[in-house]
């Protein structure tokens, strides 16, 4: 099962890669964008490109995840991995992934039996961002409360162990990502950087070892 997911993430990391590419820094009408990422996805022919970076790091999350979770979460590893992608480049969540995201999850969540805390773990994380937005707006975005939702979706539904590992990883890899920063002098006490990625890399971390 592991092999057939790993095999379908790297047909899907080609997906991944033209969806993350469709969207920009700063896109003046938000539906154009939106519909030229649609059209980008369906005119895209399924095999990798070269260098298959995003290919294969798709293959390896989604195997990973399946491996180590299941396959009711491989959804939230492709999203992710999209969302990383995007946020990475241009300090931007798009709500067109994000917000649909939230009904697709819960419905691959079904076959858990365990929706009832998945739902409470999602607003449960959402809240605890949405505190930290509303303490400090410069820290994150708005973006990341949404993404937040999402990561407390499925990490919840899997345990709260899980739901707690994820959440303390993704603030304690941004914090490790700042000191390098400032250690090797790359940047100052006032330097953004994208915070979604290590959000994502957190989740990873708990749906891999928080069961």
């Amino acid at each position: 099962m592991v092999a057939l997911v790993a095999l379908l993430g790297l047909i899907a990391g080609r997906y991944v890669r033209t969806l993350a590419g469709a969207f920009g820094d700063d896109p003046e009408d938000l539906r154009a964008e939106a519909r030229a990422a649609l059209s980008a996805v369906l005119r895209t022919v399924p095999v990798p490109a070269w260098l298959p970076a995003v290919e294969l790091a798709t293959a390896a999350v989604t195997a990973l995840v399946a491996w180590r979770a299941g396959l009711p979460y491989v959804y939230l590893a492709l999203a992710g991995t999209v969302l990383a992608i995007i946020d990475w480049r241009t300090f931007r969540l798009p709500d067109v992934i994000t917000l649909p995201s939230y009904p697709i999850l819960a419905l691959t969540l079904i076959p858990t039996g365990e929706l009832p805390r998945a739902l409470l773990g999602g607003v449960a994380l959402a809240a605890v961002y949405g505190v930290l937005w509303f303490v400090r707006p410069a820290a994150m975005g708005l973006g990341d409360v949404k993404l937040a939702g999402l990561i407390g979706l499925a990490t919840a539904a899997l345990g709260w162990p899980a739901w707690v590992l994820a959440a303390v990883a993704g603030q304690l890899l941004g914090a490790l990502y700042a000191v390098a920063l400032l250690a090797t002098g790359r940047a100052g006490r006032h330097t953004e950087f994208p915070l979604g990625p290590f959000m994502l890399l957190g989740a990873l971390t708990g749906l891999c070892l928080g069961s």
